[in-house]
């Protein structure tokens, strides 16, 4: 008979994935394996997304700022121009390396960003000549530092080999921070809210598993024999669970059945996690009723239109400007920096509002705010030219007291 090799407790399964790997004090992604919560669930980020309301979270920001148009902008006197010539505009908006399209880029990113607190890729140069972002998952990356303070970045590829990326070839976003240079992490301090979560979760698959009843104890008048015992849990192992819902074990003998534990109601076990969804709500910065959690009214708005403008303002606003601002920083050479900018267009998260926007747009050419030209590129349509790229103003417009008198003069004449 072959020897069963035996399965890796916990923290011997923790500690070989980072055989090789220097471990210093500071290493949040080492010793994060070893903490626990409360609930005592093993939180991570592939468990943390094996919850609905974090998936749907996580996802609802990653995909909306990840198909947000970004673009590099040229400063000029008289405004801005679109900076389409510049090499980073290729790959902040179009396509980043030869395998990923910019939104598939940017939802890796920002998704670990929401999770880790950090986004990581690869800068990838040609001389002085920037030619390739690629994303790193911070799941596979070491960072330690030397003796002279400076950080190692030490990434583990899919087949198992390492290797030292220099410290200059790393792009980096850190998210919210409390030292004002490293990302703090969602699912480290938000450990007790998610290991809850998975909990309440757990004891209702358990509860479903059970057929929705509690633990019965069964109550005889004279001790069973050893054979009498398991022929009696065999017959009631056939009627028990979800599968045999209606069979009814027979009771004999003066046996009696007596229910132990607490039900699912008094447990509360709905309203439980249904305060999770909400609870992790919180930790994301989104609506509950965005992520299909309706319950409760929101106070974001009555109209979608203004539901999207609270949802842009805090929850992906700082997002935007976290982003826009590390590519200012990190692939702008300094020179360049004085010329271009990155920035997110968000018009399109406020297209659905069709009337709003009809007499947004109408206002702002007849005010002389924006030519017609410039209000139909809103729009994606084509540029007319001629007055269509002039300002104008509704001339119809004059002082109360002048009412009457231009009408006057021209029968006059």
């Amino acid at each position: 008979m072959k020897n069963q090799q035996k399965k890796p407790g916990r923290v011997k399964a923790a500690v070989l994935g980072w055989l090789g790997v220097p471990v210093g004090l500071t290493d949040e992604a080492f010793w994060a394996h070893f903490g626990a919560n409360v609930a005592g669930q093993e939180v991570n980020e592939r468990t943390v997304m094996q919850l609905s309301a974090v998936w749907a979270c996580a996802r609802l920001i990653a995909e909306t700022i990840s198909t947000l148009p970004i673009s590099l902008y040229e400063r000029t006197s008289t405004g801005r121009q679109s900076a389409s010539h510049h090499p980073i505009y290729t790959l902040i908006h179009s396509r980043p390396n030869a395998d990923s399209t910019a939104a598939v880029f940017w939802e890796a990113v920002i998704l670990s960003m929401l999770l880790r607190g950090n986004g990581f890729a690869e800068m990838k140069w040609i001389g002085d000549r920037l030619i390739a972002l690629v994303f790193l998952s911070p799941r596979r990356l070491s960072i330690s530092r030397d003796s002279k303070g400076k950080r190692i970045y030490r990434y583990t590829e899919g087949d198992g080999t390492q290797r030292v990326i220099p410290e200059k070839n790393i792009f980096r976003i850190p998210g919210f921070t409390a030292d004002g240079n490293w990302g703090l992490s969602t699912i480290e301090f938000g450990a007790q809210v998610f290991g809850s979560a998975l909990a309440a979760s757990n004891a209702a698959n358990t509860t479903w598993e059970r057929g929705l009843s509690p633990t019965v104890a069964f109550t005889m008048q004279q001790v069973l024999k050893p054979e009498q015992r398991q022929e009696f849990r065999k017959n009631l192992q056939d009627v028990s669970g979800a599968i045999n819902a209606g069979k009814s074990p027979l009771l004999e003998g003066g046996m009696d059945a007596k229910t132990i534990g607490i039900n699912p109601k008094d447990a509360q076990l709905l309203e439980s996690r249904a305060f999770s969804v909400e609870e992790i709500c919180r930790w994301f910065r989104v609506p509950p009723f965005m992520v299909g959690h309706s319950e409760k009214s929101t106070s974001w708005g009555t109209g979608i239109e203004q539901q999207l403008i609270g949802f842009l303002t805090f929850t992906l606003r700082p997002w935007l400007t976290r982003i826009e601002q590390a590519i200012n920083k990190d692939l702008l050479s300094p020179v360049d920096q004085l010329r271009y900018y990155a920035e997110f267009n968000v018009e399109g998260l406020l297209r659905t509002d069709s009337a709003g926007r009809a007499a947004y747009l109408g206002t702002m050419t007849e005010k002389g705010l924006m030519t017609l030209d410039e209000g139909r590129a809103k729009e994606n349509l084509p540029p007319k030219g001629g007055n269509a790229d002039k300002l104008m103003v509704n001339s119809a417009m004059m002082p109360i007291d002048q009412l009457g008198q231009s009408q006057g003069n021209n029968n006059a004449s």
